[in-house]
């Protein structure tokens, strides 16, 4: 039986990933008049006086909705929300079982940007944060910002800013193992969807200097600004330094970094060969990466990661959205600033510590450590 069918069976067997329980007892009619009425009332009273009363006495305080509206699922596309909702209830169960935080899934029949984020805003009062899952781009650049600036409570969208935590986390620690400085190294970034732009906005807000991003049509340059959505225009004004005109091919000669977040198999050996030496290659599409880690160590890089938990160096969101989200639910955030990310990313790579190696660079998600360790990076920036 593949995965894919076993997956299937227990999915149905599960009937949905995750329930409700009740945290306090019925057995009497002591305990119904205290947990419902007419007991009930005194704390809607002091919740009427004081909104913020609510983290004391509702699951708002510990509490996350996973939202999204089908339109960029996994490496499934725009399937919308019924065929989202196993996705979300799985996400819901990571934010459980790694962060001990309540999740609960909310897939909007809408892709209309104003439509989503009054939907949200509706909503938001149950909740401690908002997580963002599966919403294409551009339309998630602007679903996000606008809920920050509407909303309350920490917004993250976790296809960005989770995978570019722990992307930064490994880039990190593989360039301690290859001699290199954020100051002088080459980074190529392939994809310049959601998780590119996150990506390449935390590696030069990190201190990186020359990052240079591609997409299907090419390398993002002055010469293919008109093939570009009013998102990646923007980042061409601050990336591409030395205005490297071409395709992808081009952009990795004497490169030092490439990170896909694309498409299978567009990154060659022949291309990895044309990078410095001792390259580093993050090849994270998924289920089929851009390179297979074997063939591109083959070629000639020193580190490999991917997003494949069947090869070293697993580039896996779960190392940063239970502890980002943590420590902003501890620490009362109204928003998770540039600052809890880059610090949460310093904090995953620290965790490696002494035993740092070329196929381990990054923690494993079952280390007991990430989640605590990244809520306390996050709570220490609030």
């Amino acid at each position: 039986m593949s995965v894919y069918e076993k997956a299937l069976e227990l999915h149905e067997q599960w009937n949905g990933k995750i329930s409700t329980e009740a945290k306090c007892e019925l057995k009497n009619r002591e305990d119904l008049s205290l947990a419902y009425t007419p007991g009930v009332a005194e704390p809607c009273r002091v919740i009427a006086k004081d909104k913020e009363e609510a983290y004391k006495y509702t699951l708002k305080a510990n509490t996350i909705a996973v939202v999204s509206d089908g339109s960029a699922v996994l490496g499934l596309g725009n399937i919308g929300p019924y065929a989202a909702m196993p996705v979300m209830e799985g996400k819901c169960v990571l934010f459980k079982e790694f962060g001990g935080i309540n999740a609960f899934p909310i897939c909007l029949d809408t892709q209309d940007t104003e439509e989503i984020i009054k939907s949200v805003c509706a909503i938001a009062p149950t909740f401690g944060g908002i997580n963002l899952e599966d919403i294409a781009a551009p339309r998630c650049f602007e679903v996000e910002a606008r809920l920050k600036e509407l909303l309350d409570i920490p917004v993250f969208h976790d296809d960005q800013h989770g995978t570019a935590i722990v992307v930064l986390a490994g880039v990190i620690n593989a360039l301690k193992l290859t001699g290199r400085t954020k100051e002088t190294t080459r980074v190529v970034v392939n994809g310049a969807g959601s998780a590119g732009t996150a990506i390449t906005k935390l590696l030069l807000n990190y201190g990186f200097k020359d990052v240079i991003m591609c997409d299907r049509f090419g390398i993002l340059s002055s010469a293919t600004l008109d093939q570009m959505n009013p998102a990646q225009q923007q980042m061409t004004k601050i990336t591409n330094p030395r205005d490297v005109q071409g395709v992808l091919a081009d952009a990795v000669k004497g490169a030092d970094v490439f990170v896909g977040v694309s498409a299978p198999g567009v990154m060659t050996q022949e291309m990895i060969k044309s990078m410095n030496k001792d390259c580093i290659v993050f090849a994270m599409a998924n289920p089929t990466p851009e390179i297979m880690p074997d063939e591109a160590k083959a070629a000639g890089a020193r580190v490999v990661g991917s997003g494949r938990s069947d090869f070293p160096n697993q580039v896996n969101n779960v190392l940063a959205f239970p502890g980002i989200f943590k420590g902003a639910l501890m620490g009362r955030a109204k928003q998770i600033t540039e600052e809890m990310k880059l610090a949460a990313a310093v904090a995953l790579a620290d965790l490696v510590g002494d035993d740092l190696s070329e196929e381990n660079i990054i923690p494993s998600a079952f280390d007991p450590r990430v989640c605590e360790a990244v809520a306390k990076a996050v709570m220490s920036n609030i």
